[in-house]
C-alpha cells in the first residue's frame, strides 16, 4: 500500500494497493482498507480487489477516501482475501 500525493488526487486521501497473484492458478482478491482518525477510530471503510488475476501478475487499484482532508486520516490494510 502506497500513499499518493494529494496534489495528484484532487486534494483527497488516496492509496494505491499492489495485489500480486503468487499462486500457480488464476485467482481473485478482495481487500478492505480502513481509514482511521488520529485517535485510532475507524471513520471510513473502503473495498477494492482484483478479479481473475493470472499467475505471477499484479494489479494496482487505487482506493480513495470520501472524507475531508482534515483531520488527517491514516489508511490501514484491514483484510485481504484470495478466492
Amino acid at each position: 500500500m502506497t500513499g499518493l500525493p494529494t496534489a495528484q488526487t484532487g486534494g483527497v486521501l488516496a492509496v494505491m494497493l499492489t495485489i500480486t497473484n503468487k499462486t500457480d492458478h488464476k485467482a481473485s482478491y478482495a481487500v478492505q482498507v480502513d481509514f482511521e482518525d488520529p485517535h485510532g477510530k475507524v471513520v471510513e471503510t473502503r473495498y477494492t480487489g482484483a478479479e481473475n488475476l493470472q499467475p505471477g501478475k499484479k494489479d494496482q487499484p487505487i482506493v480513495f477516501s470520501r472524507r475531508p482532508a482534515e483531520p488527517k486520516l491514516t489508511p490501514r490494510l484491514a483484510k485481504a482475501q484470495r478466492y
